[in-house]
């Protein structure tokens, strides 16, 4: 239902509301607050002029735009030069905003009415059949990355999950266990399981992790067989993933063989994933590609948002053999901007010039193609 402005109470209907509150709520930063609240005092303008009055960089505005553009928020008339932004009727941003919380609802509530225990930070489990249970639920539930050690022999149990994962452009780290010689016909008995997949013959815990938040912790032997006499842990802590991550890729991935390796992705492909834009990345670079990366994020130094492009001219990684990183977790990009080389790293990057929030890797003919385009826009606004 959308509320008509006459049914507001009085302090919302003559705007005395924290409106820069309201508006973050709904997910802008405060520079895109700032430039849609110029752009509401202005109507129309250049990107130049709200750049001026918002204290932001010109490029910001264009980026911040084309975000506010696909919220619905403002217009972004770039068939005219120069190039001008407009905002949208503020009744039909609320009117937008609204629906679209309405539409939410039932799937919230069917997620909730799902969610059992996985609210709980913590889940002991004493049950395989349950463990798997979870395991299951859990890559089900995966958006970003999936990282799993689990035995050969009852890898069936999971496969499918797997499949579903890997089609939804998930990126699946899958280290098998319990494999004693070389598994050439791993892609032959359980194709598209993984993006990645290599196999131990060393016993090891099964541990998966998903989106670097939830995962499942079990001895080998609780996996392995029935009534082992063992417990699982299930958590659901964004504390606790990435230490989990760190000992997979650190202490069990080197160690193990390479068994299946993706091809490299087709271009373009967008990423939320650090890893998945490390791992296509090296792939195209293996592949004598050169590949061009689009990254927004921020400054590690200042905090300060950042949208920066160049073609890649070093991969840090230790997703394919041989590994090229200083460490076993470090997994970097360095990009070549403005003729400066600029180092990126993913979530929690400190040692790199840039921490990404998203990656997009386009073929070179991509950057010629920005270069025009910031050329023209340029000389619109002079």
């Amino acid at each position: 239902m959308i509320t008509d402005p006459a049914d507001l109470p009085d302090a919302a209907a003559t705007g005395d509301v924290d409106v820069e509150a309201l508006l973050k709520r709904f997910g802008l930063s405060d520079k895109e607050v700032d430039t849609y609240l110029t752009l509401l005092e202005h109507g129309e303008a250049k990107a130049s002029t709200v750049a001026e009055a918002a204290g932001v960089s010109k490029r910001y505005v264009y980026s911040a735009s084309e975000e506010l553009e696909a919220r619905g928020f403002v217009t972004v008339n770039d068939h005219v030069t120069p190039t001008t932004i407009r905002a949208n009727p503020p009744g039909e941003v609320a009117d937008r905003l609204a629906n679209d919380a309405q539409s939410m609802r039932p799937a919230l509530e069917a997620r909730f009415s799902r969610a059992e225990t996985a609210t709980e930070p913590f889940e002991v489990v004493k049950s395989r059949v349950t463990v798997v249970k979870r395991i299951r639920r859990a890559i089900d539930e995966a958006s970003e990355e999936v990282t799993l050690s689990f035995p050969l022999d009852r890898l069936d149990e999971v496969a499918d999950e797997l499949r579903d994962a890997v089609d939804r452009g998930v990126l699946v780290l899958l280290l098998l266990t319990g494999v004693d010689g070389p598994a050439a016909d791993l892609t032959q008995w359980f194709p598209g399981v993984a993006t990645a997949a290599r196999t131990w013959g060393q016993p090891m815990p099964s541990m998966l992790t998903v989106d670097g938040r939830t995962g499942v912790v079990a001895p080998a032997e609780m996996v392995a067989r029935t009534n082992s006499g063992t417990q699982a842990i299930v958590f659901s802590q964004q504390q606790l993933g990435p230490v989990i991550v760190g000992s997979f890729l650190g202490n069990y991935w080197p160690a193990a063989a390479e068994a299946v390796m993706t091809d490299p992705a087709p271009l373009p492909a967008s990423y939320t994933n650090f890893r998945h834009a490390v791992l296509h990345s090296e792939l195209h670079r293996r592949s004598s590609d050169a590949v061009v990366a689009h990254v927004s994020g921020r400054w590690t130094d200042s905090g300060d948002p950042v949208d920066a492009t160049g073609e890649v001219v070093d991969v840090s990684q230790g997703l394919v053999t041989p590994a090229n990183n200083e460490f076993p977790v470090q997994h970097s990009l360095t990009i070549e901007a403005n003729g400066e080389r600029v180092t990126v790293g993913g979530k929690g990057a400190f040692v790199e010039d840039i921490e990404a929030d998203r990656v997009t890797l386009t073929p070179p003919d991509d950057l010629d193609a920005e270069a025009d385009r910031d050329a023209a826009a340029s000389d619109g606004d002079a």
